[in-house]
């Protein structure tokens, strides 16, 4: 069909058009505005409206559909910023309500929460004990060499006593170590049970409904 381009004043006669003249009759009528503002119809696409938003107008003289014009560059990107941000937030939306949900499978009350709290510190508080008494019975064989070494002042010690303070003090750093590592994970504990506690305490004022 070829296209035939129609004045705006038609619009409203398409009904009667298309009973007088049955060329019309079922034909959609596409319509858009050029860069001047002026309104351009078609019984096919008009080329100007190609890349446009345009409307398609039943015999009736009723718009049936309205297409938006093509996006831009940027509001392409600033739709697909937008479709992250709503994609990350259902992400985090649903970790919440798994984590809420496994919260609320670990922990019957809130009496729970603390007598494992009280588990994992004496845990903890066990292995720094463990630690600092290594490192005190370490240094009782430490002293041993030392004492040795008193014979050697200004001279070259013997390999066994140089060898038993180096292994002694290499020891003592790595107990040391593991009981700064322990005192972090107290901490860490004190935090977990805290923020288990705070958030077991806001699940349990809601209603059935408004659980996870």
């Amino acid at each position: 069909m070829a296209l035939r381009v129609l004045p705006r004043s038609s619009l409203p006669l398409l009904a009667a058009l298309a009973v007088g003249q049955p060329v019309l009759a079922g034909v959609t009528i596409f319509c858009c505005h050029d860069d001047s503002g002026k309104q351009v119809c078609g019984d096919i696409l008009p080329p100007v409206c190609v890349g446009r938003a345009y409307r398609e107008i039943g015999v009736s003289g009723r718009p049936v559909r309205t297409v938006e014009a093509p996006l831009t560059p940027e509001q392409r990107a600033q739709r697909a910023a937008e479709e992250q941000r709503r994609r990350e937030q259902e992400r985090l939306l649903n970790e919440q309500r798994r984590k809420d949900q496994a919260l609320l499978n670990t922990y019957g009350s809130e009496k729970d929460i603390e007598l494992m709290r009280a588990r994992a510190e004496r845990d903890v508080a066990a292995a720094i004990k463990a630690a600092e008494e290594r490192i005190a019975e370490i240094r009782r064989q430490r002293k041993r060499f030392e004492d040795e070494a008193e014979f050697y002042k200004n001279r070259q010690l013997p390999p066994d006593v140089a060898k038993g303070l180096r292994d002694a003090d290499q020891e003592i750093r790595a107990q040391e170590s593991v009981i700064e590592s322990k005192k972090k994970d107290r901490e860490t504990i004190r935090l977990k049970y805290d923020d288990d506690l705070r958030r077991f305490v806001e699940l349990s004022k809601r209603p059935p409904s408004g659980r996870p």
